[in-house]
């Protein structure tokens, strides 16, 4: 397969902290840094840490910018919620957690095959923000105290759509964030298809 180049010089605004590529770890405080200075300005939506649950929260008269909110501070949270927020359209971009009911831990086997139904795009989202990244991908479930965990199914599922989506082309802001995720932590190295292998994940 051939590589996928993402362009990296589009008009939206790209890091520009001294020795950026440098310092840049995996940490909180510097996803927070990089989604803001580059979603702020161009879709009002800003990425905050953390609470004990994530959560979307449209912009309202205390809040001027939509918020992302991930839990824990975890890098992997912060990426898993921005691929939620990449797959809502504009008009649900403004409901609370984009208008979908969530069925908390602890659900049956059809309710999880369910669950699988709408993951697989956010996943493997999440999938190519992880190594725009350099930072390793993991299948979630999200299911701990259910009956049922990760489908092989639903591996091949994401990982399909991983590919559809490196040989359609990526949608914009999932270019921009892809773009600034690989200026940051891995630069001059263009993502490729070849690289994604269910053999390298869990």
């Amino acid at each position: 397969m051939n590589a996928f180049t993402l362009s990296l010089n589009a008009s939206y605004p790209t890091p520009t902290t001294p020795s950026f590529h440098k310092t840049m770890k995996h940490t909180p405080e510097q996803v927070v840094e990089l989604f803001n200075d580059l979603f702020i300005p161009t879709y009002n939506t800003e990425l905050v840490c953390c609470e004990e649950e994530p959560i979307y929260r449209p912009a309202d008269d205390e809040h001027p910018h939509h918020r992302i909110i991930f839990a824990h501070g975890f890098f992997a949270s912060a990426l898993h919620e921005i691929s939620h927020w990449c797959v809502a359209g504009k008009e649900r971009r403004l409901l609370e957690d984009f208008g979908y009911w969530y069925k908390p831990d602890g659900r049956t086997a059809d309710q999880q095959a369910e669950f699988e139904k709408v993951e697989v795009k956010p996943q493997a989202l999440e999938w190519i923000f992880s190594q725009s990244a350099n930072f390793q991908f993991h299948f979630s479930a999200d299911n701990l105290n259910g009956e049922a965990g990760i489908s092989e199914s639903f591996k091949q599922a994401v990982w399909q759509q991983v590919q559809t989506y490196l040989d359609n082309g990526l949608p914009e802001r999932v270019r921009m964030w892809s773009d600034a995720l690989i200026e940051a932590y891995r630069p001059g190295r263009a993502l490729s298809t070849e690289e994604f292998s269910l053999n390298q994940v869990r």
